[in-house]
C-alpha cells in the first residue's frame, strides 16, 4: 500500500489550496476543502494510507502559492499520471501543454487526440481533472470561445479569475 501525503497552502486569492502527492508526484489539488473533506475525497479514489505531512507536499504547495500570487507561469513539479485512465491521461497531458495565457477549445484537443468527434469526452476528462490549476483545465473553452464548466473553487467565476490572472485573450 502506498502513502499519500497532503498539505495546504496558506490563504491565497482562491482560498486555501489542498494538495496530495505520492512517491511519483502530484495526485490532487482541491479547493475549497478541509482536511476532512479532502481526506474523504482521496479515500474514495485511492487505496492508500493518507497522512497530513505538509513537508512532503512542500514543492507543490510553493508552486501553487506562487501561481496564485501571479509570480509563477509554469509548473515544474512531477505529476503522478498513473492515477488517470488512458483517455483522460492523453487529454490532460495535452491540456498541461497549453501555454500560460492561452486557451484551446475542447474540439482542438479532440482533434489533437486524433478524434474530432471526442469534444464531449474531452469535456468529461477536463471536468474530472483531479489536479486543477496545475493541469490547467481552466484554459479550455467551448468552440463558441465562451467559458463552459469548471468544477474547482467557485465554478465559472474561478475559471474566469484564473484566465484574468494569466491575462488570457479569449478570441
Amino acid at each position: 500500500m502506498k502513502t499519500i501525503f497532503i498539505g495546504q497552502t496558506d490563504e491565497t486569492p482562491l482560498g486555501e489550496l489542498w494538495v496530495a502527492v505520492s512517491e511519483h508526484g502530484l495526485l490532487a489539488v482541491e479547493f475549497p476543502a478541509t482536511l476532512e473533506t479532502f481526506t474523504a475525497f482521496l479515500k474514495k479514489r485511492h487505496a492508500a494510507s493518507i497522512e497530513f505531512v505538509p513537508e512532503q507536499a512542500a514543492g507543490a504547495i510553493q508552486q501553487l502559492s506562487e501561481y496564485a500570487a501571479g509570480t509563477r507561469r509554469e509548473f515544474t513539479l512531477p505529476i503522478d499520471w498513473s492515477v488517470l485512465g488512458e483517455f483522460q491521461r492523453k487529454a490532460l497531458k495535452l491540456t498541461f501543454e497549453i501555454p500560460y495565457g492561452e486557451v484551446r477549445t475542447y474540439k482542438e484537443i479532440a482533434l489533437a487526440l486524433g478524434n474530432p468527434r471526442a469534444a464531449r469526452a474531452v469535456g468529461r476528462a477536463e471536468a474530472t481533472n483531479p489536479m486543477p490549476i496545475v493541469i490547467p483545465c481552466h484554459r479550455v473553452v467551448g468552440s463558441d470561445q465562451k467559458l463552459h464548466g469548471y468544477g474547482a473553487g467557485q465554478g465559472l467565476s474561478t475559471k474566469e479569475w484564473l484566465l484574468r490572472l494569466e491575462k488570457a485573450i479569449i478570441p
